[in-house]
């Protein structure tokens, strides 16, 4: 027997299509933020991405009511070192995008993101031993096949771009494995990370090299480091909730689509040579992955 619950889990909903697109278009639009911090320090800047996180993510539990399930999390010590690693998966996450845009390779965190979902059914035929589709093996071949040719190309790995992909990828699979909510689990992990934080930005003030207080413009832009880190992934969170995976899967080809294209129109970095055939051949292998989850998406409006 279908309950009602498991009905709205199986549709998407108005209120789930505007929370995981208003969570995508903030995340497209990121670079643009990040790249007024290109003055500054990675690390500095991501260190206040946690400290600032923390009290938007905390107001956010106090109106939900959800507090006690984040005062269980932190006495169970198995959920405390699982929080730990996605804290540090996170960390390097945001730790190379962070030094990608501000230091003129944003392509590099396209390519990332976008090499990302390919990256995860791969990782789950490894790990879980999920059998792959012919298309999806298709699909990671042309993957694999684009990064050859910028590996061939450079001489070198597009370290940037597969850093983002293995700490995202890595990231999501444990994430799975946190037995707390979304919105609990985001605040364990910048709760986590805060003490670190704390203690880098005061090792820079002593050195005098933090930002923080060097000027208004730079005290409101790293404030600000919480609200765009924190409000896009609560929005995220919410809307998952509320709408199908394949339509989750689609859309989050939504960011690094913006990241392109912002990159090549605004931050005018060079597109041509190795790039200008790896990324039709990574577009090419996310049509071929998107099959499936588009039959999915026309058979359940049917």
């Amino acid at each position: 027997m279908v309950t009602r619950t498991d009905e709205r889990e199986n549709v998407d909903t108005p209120q789930g299509l505007a929370f995981a697109m208003t969570a995508y278009l903030l995340w497209g639009f990121l670079p643009l933020y990040m790249k007024l911090a290109s003055h500054m320090p990675a690390l500095e800047v991501v260190a206040h991405r946690v400290i600032w996180s923390v009290p938007i993510a905390g107001l956010v539990l106090v109106v939900l009511r959800r507090t006690s399930d984040l005062v269980s999390a932190l006495r169970n010590p198995r959920t405390l070192a699982m929080g730990c690693l996605t804290a540090a998966l996170i960390t390097i996450n945001w730790g190379v995008y962070v030094w990608s845009i501000t230091n003129d390779r944003a392509l590099d965190a396209a390519l990332g993101y976008y090499i990302n979902p390919l990256f995860s059914i791969a990782l789950a035929s490894l790990l879980l031993k999920e059998r792959l589709t012919r298309l999806q093996w298709v699909a990671v071949a042309l993957a694999g096949a684009a990064v050859l040719v910028l590996w061939i190309d450079a001489g070198t790995l597009p370290w940037a771009a597969l850093a983002l992909t293995v700490s995202w990828g890595f990231y999501a699979f444990f994430k799975k494995s946190l037995p707390v909510g979304p919105n609990q689990g985001f605040l364990l992990e910048v709760m986590i990370l805060t003490f670190p934080a704390i203690g880098y930005l005061l090792w820079l003030a002593a050195q005098g090299q933090g930002h923080f207080t060097k000027s208004l413009d730079d005290t409101m832009l790293l404030l600000g480091c919480g609200i765009v880190t924190a409000v896009p992934l609560l929005f995220y969170a919410n809307g998952a909730k509320l709408l199908r995976l394949s339509t989750i899967g689609i859309m989050q080809y939504i960011a690094p689509t913006m990241i392109f294209l912002i990159a090549v129109f605004v931050f005018d970095e060079p597109f041509g040579g190795a790039r200008i055939i790896a990324f039709p051949m990574i577009w090419a292998a996310l049509v071929v992955y998107s099959i499936p989850m588009i039959r999915d998406l026309r058979a359940a409006r049917r």
